[in-house]
């Protein structure tokens, strides 16, 4: 009886394997230097810098019209900070994660607006009128935002200002120019993140240009 014979697979050749990228491609690719951009720099951002007026602002404008031991009180100091402290931290997160720094800018933007509408209490169930935006005052207040590196001081008069219908009114002033800043950031991000994604798309651009490096044996 002949013995059965197995029948082995059979061994193809390995065929030589193509480019990863063409050298055109890798051209066009960043420097492999890592995909965790620059990222920080939070005291640059206007948007911040104008929180942090709004913050020390309503500290002030709490502590003297609004009585120390109440909920408003304590809900107006913290809405400020949340503005505050959410556009550093979406600034500090933005290096690897995108949506984290929107959404927090989103959380910032929102705890100026409850923060304004608080303003707004002020004013109404005490009779004051806010400003509409051609009243002389609020003219003066945005040619005081043009000037270059303004600050707490910048607006002091109005902010520190005895009468608490112009202090409300000033720190509205100063709460809308920020949400408008806050507004173009926003739109930024979205921009940013649609046309150079999140930290997945920078990691996979940043390990295609390494592997397609080393196998053009790093001329390319």
């Amino acid at each position: 009886m002949p013995e059965n014979v197995k029948q082995g697979t059979r061994r193809t050749e390995p065929k030589d394997q193509k480019p990863l990228l063409s050298p055109a491609t890798l051209k066009s690719l960043p420097p492999a230097e890592g995909f965790i951009p620059p990222h920080g720099g939070y005291e640059q951002l206007i948007s911040f810098q104008k929180s942090r007026i709004v913050y020390d602002g309503t500290v002030h404008f709490c502590d003297r019209f609004i009585e120390r031991r109440s909920r408003t009180h304590d809900q107006m100091v913290q809405a400020a900070r949340s503005g505050k402290q959410n556009i550093l931290e979406g600034s500090q997160a933005s290096g690897t994660s995108k949506e984290t720094e929107i959404k927090l800018t989103n959380v910032a933007r929102a705890s100026l607006e409850e923060l304004l509408e608080d303003y707004r209490d002020f004013l109404r169930v005490r009779g004051i009128v806010e400003w509409p935006r051609e009243h002389a005052h609020t003219r003066r207040l945005r040619e005081l935002n043009r000037q270059p590196d303004a600050s707490y001081e910048t607006f002091k008069k109005g902010i520190e200002h005895a009468d608490p219908a112009i202090a409300a009114n000033v720190m509205i002033g100063l709460i809308k120019l920020t949400n408008y800043l806050l507004d173009q950031q926003l739109k930024r991000l979205e921009q940013d993140f649609l046309h150079e994604g999140g930290l997945r798309e920078r990691m996979t651009r940043a390990r295609l240009a390494v592997r397609g490096r080393q196998q053009w044996g790093g001329s390319a």
